[in-house]
């Protein structure tokens, strides 16, 4: 057993003052911003990485709770990562559903992009790939910024397995979204299914092209021929593009 002291302490022994700064203005933790108060030692993720594997199998669900509640960002997203360790090794004896429930109680505590995109598609989309995945459109739905996020990043587990009927529900649902972390994320899952099912996914982009935020749309179709690229970004308003 370890306790989540233990593992703060050994993060802090890596801490680097300057990176640490660094990272605050990367994660937005200025007042006003989606990281507003986010705290950092300036640990790189592979000795976050180095750490969780040390420990993942040892951690209690006290100790990834603690780490969790942790106002320093190193110490949540190690946590993460021994949630999704934890949740690998429960998926061989069909005792996964633990790192779910753990992960869905804390889940206001994943709490920035990395965190998010680290671990939705791991215990969300793998957990969700033979249920009902309705809760990815509650979360959709919600004003949190990170579970509409979690929402869209679960989805990358579906796309991996050539199921791509999520990904583009939810990418209509996010056509209206102010937030580019938001555009960025759907427009990246959006190009994943691309290069799965790039038929379908280029008659959802025609339909959509001229509604979608520009930075959506340009990451979806960024891995396209320079020709393509340029038609749906140059394409103009028809009555194919209501988002009703």
């Amino acid at each position: 057993m370890v306790e989540a002291i233990q593992i703060i302490n050994e993060l802090k022994s890596f801490s680097n003052k300057k990176k640490a700064i660094n990272l605050a203005g990367f994660f937005k933790t200025g007042k006003g911003e989606y990281g507003e108060g986010d705290q950092f030692l300036g640990v790189t993720v592979p000795i976050q990485r180095s750490i969780a594997k040390k420990y993942g199998k040892i951690a209690s669900k006290k100790t990834i709770v603690d780490l969790l509640n942790s106002p320093i960002h190193e110490c949540r997203l190690t946590a993460v990562f021994m949630l999704c360790q934890q949740f690998n090794d429960q998926k061989k004896n069909g005792k996964e559903k633990e790192s779910v429930d753990l992960y869905l109680k804390n889940i206001n505590r994943i709490n920035n992009w990395d965190l998010v995109d680290s671990s939705a598609h791991i215990i969300i989309g793998q957990w969700l790939e033979d249920k009902d995945r309705n809760i990815l459109y509650k979360f959709a739905n919600t004003k949190s910024l990170w579970k509409n996020r979690i929402a869209i990043i679960a989805t990358l587990h579906f796309i991996k397995k050539n199921d791509i009927v999520d990904i583009l529900k939810l990418s209509k649902i996010m056509l209206t979204h102010q937030h580019d972390l938001i555009h960025k994320a759907t427009g990246w899952m959006l190009r994943e299914a691309w290069k799965r099912k790039p038929t379908e996914v280029e008659k959802f982009i025609s339909i959509y092209a001229t509604s979608m935020p520009r930075t959506m749309l340009r990451y979806a179709i960024e891995r396209m021929d320079i020709k393509k690229r340029s038609v749906f970004m140059h394409m103009k308003p028809s009555s194919k593009t209501s988002i009703k």
